[in-house]
């Protein structure tokens, strides 16, 4: 079992740092922040910038942490996070199956972050190299609740702040040349 949860690591880890390097610098034939940029603000995750670089931080610092097993339940959460919030603003209208778009990959990841906050990250990691390793059931369940507390969270603050940017805008059209 080892050896299976350092694979998962290294696998879901290294995946989530090349998404986050993707939305952050462009690496692997990613958008940069500016394409991430402007997919925030097509989901009206406002404002988009600040959503960019979280996004992309919270991929790519979390992937890396969790590759290297440490702070291996605050990864998860931030991780769990950032994939609810994929199936809540992109996916859910889809449906479940992938090839229609939908959750199920999201789906996936997040039990597969589930598992390992509740097993742990295994004897090769950092965790327990430094004597901090949290395993169980409270630490996977602790993990989510933070995860998707942070979606809601992050998706009503856009929502908030898509609203004051629609008051600060001024007037367009017909109706706004008249007034003048």
């Amino acid at each position: 079992m080892q050896v299976a949860r350092l694979a998962a690591r290294l696998v879901i880890g290294g995946l989530f740092f090349g998404h986050g390097t993707q939305k952050l610098m462009g690496w692997f034939g990613g958008p940069g922040l500016s394409g991430t940029d402007q997919m925030m603000g097509s989901l009206q995750l406002h404002p988009p910038r600040r959503n960019a670089v979280a996004a992309g931080v919270t991929e790519a610092g979390g992937g890396a942490l969790l590759a290297a097993g440490l702070a291996t339940p605050l990864a998860a959460s931030g991780l769990i996070g950032v994939m609810t919030t994929a199936i809540r603003k992109v996916h859910a209208p889809k449906g479940v199956w992938n090839a229609n778009g939908g959750y199920e990959y999201n789906l996936v990841l997040i039990a597969a972050l589930l598992a390992l906050a509740e097993a742990g990250p295994g004897k090769w990691s950092l965790d327990r190299a430094f004597g901090i390793e949290r395993t169980g059931t409270r630490w996977a369940l602790a993990s989510g609740a933070l995860g998707v507390a942070a979606s809601f969270a992050t998706t009503e603050l856009g929502r908030r702040a898509a609203e004051r940017e629609a008051v600060q805008q001024p007037p367009h059209g017909p109706s706004a040349e008249r007034a003048i």
